[in-house]
């Protein structure tokens, strides 16, 4: 009875430690990744890296601000000024970036540069099923590498075909649906892309909830990793 009760008591204690070391190891890839919000990240390394700016609580000086297209909510003038320097590089598609001043890299789909230092791959952003973002708007998502870290910022998009050949190691996906993926489609989107880890995005604010967030992570569970950032 004793043997049994010290089998148990070690068996619990293996899997309380691999439990550790799973949160442990998404904690490691997530320790330079800020959610601000919506589809916002400050993500820290060889440089500061804003996404889609919006909403923005403080002032901060960054070196590469990625934005995905020109709606409001992604690419906000007010909230770009708030987190750009006189060296800030600001990279866009062409109807976004006729709405900022500043340095600025216009891009599209299929285009892959290094900016300061950092490679970024920019790859189709679209609806496949409604209109809010239609594929001949040329709007972004974006690939680059920071950390040794290949990240993935979809941008306003449904689970498009291209995302057969992404490859990324940190997937950040909106699952609000509305404007973008659901989180089943999100789920689908994250398998085929196969990242080391997923983290949700696009709910809390303007559409979607964490509960959007939950269901995207209990769907992967046991086959990708997923994060829920908190919002800073």
């Amino acid at each position: 009875m004793k043997k049994a009760f010290l089998l148990i008591i070690a068996v619990t204690a293996c899997i309380y430690m691999l439990g550790i070391q799973e949160v442990h190891g998404g904690d490691t890839m997530t320790k330079n990744i800020h959610w601000l919000g919506h589809d916002t990240f400050r993500i820290t390394g060889e440089k500061v890296i804003y996404t889609d700016p919006f909403q923005i609580k403080k002032k901060d000086v960054a070196d590469i601000i990625l934005i995905t297209h020109e709606h409001r909510d992604h690419c906000s003038p007010e909230d770009v000024a708030k987190v750009r320097g006189p060296e800030t590089v600001i990279v866009a598609p062409a109807d976004c970036a006729a709405k900022l001043s500043g340095k600025i890299t216009t891009v599209k789909p299929g285009d892959r540069i290094e900016v300061l230092g950092v490679k970024v791959e920019v790859v189709p952003s679209y609806n496949t099923n409604k209109n809010f973002h239609t594929k001949d708007r040329g709007w972004a998502g974006y690939i680059f590498t920071l950390n040794g870290q290949r990240i993935y910022l979809a941008g306003d998009t449904d689970h498009i075909p291209e995302m057969k050949d992404f490859r990324a190691d940190i997937a950040l996906l909106p699952v609000s649906g509305t404007y973008v993926m659901t989180a089943e489609e999100a789920v689908k989107a994250a398998l085929d892309i196969k990242p080391k880890l997923a983290i949700p995005m696009h709910y809390g604010s303007i559409v979607g909830s964490p509960e959007d967030a939950k269901r995207f992570s209990d769907l992967l569970k046991g086959r990708i990793e997923v994060t829920i950032l908190r919002e800073e």
